[in-house]
């Protein structure tokens, strides 16, 4: 049975009457509690909500294609019908494996959000449910590479080790920017996906649950940054600005391992080329990071050093 909400606080009132450009901020408990109903009706187990033991479809995309990488460049024309499905095929495993790295660190960074507040809180409650959707997340993308047949696309080395220094010295702010980061424009990726016929069942269904889950996990950070972004110290919120910057840049350029291209039988350094240079690529990639960069510029994010560095990635139109 979902848990009543009680009555506000007068603690919540003063909490409440505080705000940004967005409007007043919605008492934390309250957004937890009602987060915690909605994973109560809407969660997922992948293990036996999914056909895992159904063959492969014949002529179905493992990703649109308007999604992949090359979509619209020379070498995507040249390219045969075979080729297209592969690298759709390869960008899917690439993709999922970008997930499983970013879920894992952002299940490292709940739980040092959570480690000194009190552990019978509503915050805390909705926290751990988070950290268990996460879970079940990172095993259905692994378990979706196996079935897709392509290899595991780890990040590079240097990302993978930059990320160790992110879980240890982010700052609370920091942590929540960058989810929302790795959780946004995938997202969006994923609803263009999940309702689209010419896709893989197994793919549809996938991103069916993740997008219904991960939209109870981008409004905990989105509340939370914007709680943070109110009350941190200066330097905090100028530390956040920067690390959101560098942690954009890092993602554009870690989003598809250049590795697909080979793989496919294409030649590497072109390829990267044309991705690099291609309006319609660009045009995808702002699209899925606008609902966040108007958040961001909304609560104070996209300012300085941050914002100039949020160009470089090319993800801020």
């Amino acid at each position: 049975m979902a848990e009543r909400t009680p009555g506000i606080s007068a603690a919540a009132v003063t909490d409440i009457a505080d705000g940004d450009a967005l409007g007043p901020l919605k008492d934390r408990e309250q957004v937890a509690r009602r987060l915690l109903e909605s994973s109560a009706r809407h969660s997922f187990d992948p293990d036996t909500e999914l056909d895992w033991d159904a063959p492969p479809e014949e002529g179905k995309w493992y990703w649109p294609p308007e999604l992949v990488s090359l979509y619209g460049t020379p070498l995507w024309r040249r390219m045969t019908e075979e080729q297209r499905f592969e690298l759709a095929r390869h960008e899917a495993a690439s993709l999922a494996s970008l997930g499983i790295w970013f879920e894992i660190i952002l299940m490292q960074l709940l739980v040092r959000h959570i480690y000194d507040k009190p552990v019978t809180s509503a915050h805390v409650r909705y926290a751990l449910t988070e950290i268990a959707d996460e879970c079940r997340h990172s095993k259905m993308f692994a378990r979706l590479i196996e079935r897709s047949g392509a290899p595991t696309y780890p990040v590079p080395r240097l990302h993978h080790n930059l990320a160790r220094i992110l879980k240890t010295v982010s700052t609370t702010p920091g942590s929540f920017a960058c989810t929302l980061l790795g959780e946004e424009i995938l997202d969006y990726m994923q609803r263009l996906t999940f309702p689209d016929e010419r896709v893989q069942t197994l793919m549809r269904g996938v991103t069916r649950i993740h997008v219904v889950e991960e939209a109870r996990h981008v409004r905990y950070a989105r509340e939370e940054l914007r709680r943070q972004m109110r009350s941190c110290p200066r330097w905090e919120a100028e530390l956040t600005r920067v690390t959101c910057g560098e942690a954009a840049r890092v993602f554009s350029v870690a989003f598809v391992n250049p590795a697909v291209y080979t793989n496919v039988g294409l030649d590497r350094g072109e390829a990267v080329a044309q991705v690099r240079a291609s309006g319609h690529r660009r045009d995808v990639m702002q699209a899925g990071a606008r609902r966040l960069t108007d958040f961001l510029e909304e609560i104070g994010v996209l300012r300085g050093v941050g914002r100039r560095l949020w160009r470089s990635s090319g993800l801020l139109a």
